[in-house]
């Protein structure tokens, strides 16, 4: 009977997520973006009940996102402060469980109706992926790509194909107010 109490305790204790210190978080979290943006940019991050919170206050137009501790991957995105509205309300409809497309239309849908703010112009979203060491501030295999938001961008218009390959920019979303530029080099072998 004994072990059946202990593994699941066992369990629960190897599954519990660690939460990093702010100043780690914030040095990760920022890695995504340009070299001279990092020192002014707001930094989201989590505490140690795994809620999100304002890690740092910012000085500049970007604000940075460092992935939740609970999930096994590592993300650092950092975007334009105009894009937060979207981003958080992106992040509000994925812990209410919605995903993929609708999650999409529901937030297009609710820019069309005037109850969630998106930019008119072009604002860039930064996104690096890797594996991040605390202990030495690094990602080892860091992948960066880039969204450029370009709302209602079309082939026309940009003179972007609608079919990404060999990391050559592509429009995704043409013509509609998502439209957005995807540049994602290749992947190091």
């Amino acid at each position: 009977m004994r072990i059946f109490v202990v593994l699941p305790l066992t369990v629960l204790l190897c599954s519990a997520a660690e939460v990093p210190s702010a100043e780690v978080q914030i040095a990760a979290a920022v890695l995504s973006a340009p070299e001279e943006l990092r020192a002014g940019a707001v930094v989201l991050g989590y505490k140690p009940d795994g809620k999100l919170t304002t890690l740092r206050e910012g000085k500049n137009q970007m604000v940075c996102l460092i992935s939740d501790p609970a999930k096994p991957t590592f993300e650092s995105a950092c975007y334009h402060k105009d894009l937060e509205p979207y981003m958080a309300r992106g992040r509000e409809l994925t812990a209410a469980k919605v995903a993929g497309r609708e999650r999409t239309d529901t937030r297009f849908k609710e820019i069309t109706e005037g109850k969630l703010t998106f930019p008119k112009d072009p604002r860039t979203l930064y996104v690096l992926t890797g594996k991040f060491d605390p202990a030495t501030g690094k990602v080892a295999n860091p992948y960066l790509r880039w969204v450029i938001y370009t709302p209602f961008a079309t082939p026309e218009s940009t003179g972007l194909s609608t079919k990404g390959s060999d990391g050559a920019p592509w429009l995704m979303g043409a013509g509609t107010q998502g439209a957005h530029i995807m540049i994602n080099p290749p992947k190091p072998k």
